[in-house]
């Protein structure tokens, strides 16, 4: 029997186990969006194609499925650039299908014409365009695998709209064979033993953990090597949740927001054990004088990362999971008291704190939202200093619970990335922890999650200010605020004009009640929380600084 291209590509995404999709309609894509119509896909309608992008890499983070968003040709392609890199950033995998001009028509300027594989090439693991009907099943089936194997990443799939048209029988592939995409094992045997000698004969370890330990699921080994070795983890933004926030060695965030006492121990450990972390700008500081004593155990499965930023004394490329695995059983059982000790006073000396006074602040709402959910809820943030109080005041304990975007630090992320979450994982409760300003960017979702009965929860913390943008001018420009007063509208009634719940807080007492009855409605709820206006998000590192001098630490 022959099918269209726009029904092998239903077909195909049903072969690969595809439930939901994000999209918007447009007129390259009418022929796909047909075909939808008659098949069993979730289509989730949103209110702006760079929403689809994000919505769909919140699924994956959530559910470690890879997410899939469609847009049309031309202005839709490139609505989803934003959410594209955001996820090339970040090792999340995605799959992009945008529709394209016919083939006869491609290079000539058309209507909506755009060279999207073009544009999207540096942030892409890989982009198609497909000009034969009869390897559109192929191609998608190519995708998939690029986009999960490795080192997770986005692929761009684009489909001119007579490739959608013309038909061929399908026979999807039941796998595939791609020059360039190894497998990743266990690493180096030889790498491992050295590891495993390297940490038995430290004194004072230090594990600095990242996104990989999620993406691979290596959250058991990882704990299992920091209670073998007797070692406190710090770990990265994108790394919150792959260690336990509870547990007694959790050192919380490290970097320019981190906590001091786990810069303190960068700064001091004789061996620092990288895993699935790629030493960004934020994590280091100077780069000649991070973890100046250290001998460094980089563990990650793209061989890119090792020795790109950090000098690095025993690479092992491979399987965070399986590498882990591997050191885990060439390992005793240490203690080192003596460095527990130090690491104990500073957590005395230098814990995260704010003054609490009469005016609401945010780190207050966060701590809030932590004891409400008891830590069992799905944060995602918007960027800013909303992120950095989300990542400092609630408690990760699970992987896959903190979902932001680290690397391109992507304003208007959280409330689609939320919805996304809750679609993935309907049996979680999903709080976006937002700021007034990158709220206001894609803020049309919430049209997206009333129409759906998507019940998210968006908690503004609304200083009037673009806050982190504001401190930087109140530390480093003497104060010049120029162009970061904001101005907003009413959240509350906006959310009711968009179906949903408003509230507004103003006070802290206020704000418990608030969040019971938003977590009870079972609805899209706002929360306006009105907070201290020029509250800072300290400690903080200056850009360029060297770990060791925080302000406000």
């Amino acid at each position: 029997m022959m099918f269209s291209g726009a029904e092998i590509l239903v077909k195909s995404l049903l072969e690969e186990g595809v439930d939901t999709v994000f999209g918007y309609p447009g007129g390259a894509v009418l022929e796909i969006y047909d075909a939808l119509y008659k098949s069993p896909l979730r289509h989730i309608l949103v209110r702006h194609e760079q929403g689809a992008a994000h919505m769909a890499d919140a699924y994956a983070r959530a559910t470690g499925k890879p997410g899939v968003c469609f847009a049309t040709s031309g202005p839709g392609a490139t609505n989803l650039v934003t959410g594209i890199a955001t996820a090339y950033m970040d090792s999340v995998p995605l799959i992009a299908f945008t529709g394209q001009v016919t083939c006869d028509l491609l290079g000539r300027d058309s209507f909506q014409e755009v060279d999207i594989t073009g544009i999207t090439l540096p942030i892409t693991k890989h982009n198609y365009l497909v000009k034969n009907v009869e390897n559109l099943a192929q191609t998608i089936k190519e995708a998939f695998h690029i986009a999960t194997t490795g080192r997770p990443g986005p692929v761009l799939i684009d489909i001119p709209k007579d490739v959608s048209l013309k038909k061929t029988n399908f026979n999807y592939p039941k796998t595939v064979n791609l020059r360039g995409c190894p497998s990743f094992g266990p690493g180096d045997p030889k790498r491992i033993k050295e590891a495993a000698d390297l940490i038995m004969a430290a004194r004072q370890p230090l594990i600095y953990a990242g996104g990989g330990v999620i993406i691979s699921g290596a959250h058991k080994e990882l704990q299992e090597l920091a209670e073998l070795a007797d070692s406190p983890v710090t770990t990265t933004l994108m790394g919150m949740g792959g260690f336990p926030g509870i547990h007694p060695q959790a050192l919380g965030m490290l970097g320019m927001h981190g906590t001091k006492y786990a810069n303190c121990a960068v700064c001091e450990c004789d061996v620092l054990i990288a895993v699935g972390a790629r030493f960004d700008d934020r994590v280091t500081g100077k780069l000649d004088e991070f973890a100046p004593q250290a001998k460094i155990i980089h563990i990650d499965i793209d061989p890119a990362e090792i020795g790109k930023n950090i000098q690095i004394d025993i690479p092992i490329v491979g399987d965070v999971k399986q590498v882990l695995h591997e050191i885990n059983r060439k390992l005793e059982q240490k203690k080192h008291p003596e460095w527990q000790n130090k690491i104990a006073r500073w957590k005395e000396e230098y814990p995260l704190r704010y003054e609490n006074g009469g005016s609401l602040k945010p780190q207050y709402v966060i701590e809030q939202i932590y004891e409400v959910t008891r830590g069992e809820a799905i944060i995602t943030t918007e960027v800013g200093q909303n992120q950095i109080w989300a990542a400092q005041f609630y408690k990760y304990n699970n992987p896959r619970s903190f979902i932001t975007s680290g690397g391109l630090g992507t304003m208007g992320y959280g409330l689609p990335a939320a919805i996304g979450a809750k679609v993935g994982r309907p049996d979680k409760v999903v709080i976006d922890i937002a700021g007034d300003g990158s709220i206001q960017m894609n803020i049309q979702e919430l049209a997206t999650a009333v129409s759906n009965d998507i019940p998210v929860i968006v908690a503004i913390l609304n200083n009037s200010y673009l806050g982190m943008v504001r401190q930087w001018q109140e530390l480093f420009y003497d104060g010049r605020y120029s162009h970061t007063e904001i101005s907003g509208p009413d959240f509350a009634k906006l959310a009711e004009a968009y179906g949903a719940i408003g509230m507004r807080v103003t006070k802290p007492d206020e704000v418990r009640p608030a969040l019971e009855q938003a977590i009870s409605a079972n609805k899209v709820v706002v929360i306006d929380f009105v907070v201290e206006r020029e509250e800072n998000a300290l400690p903080m590192v200056p850009p360029g600084g060297c770990l060791n001098r925080m302000l406000g630490g």
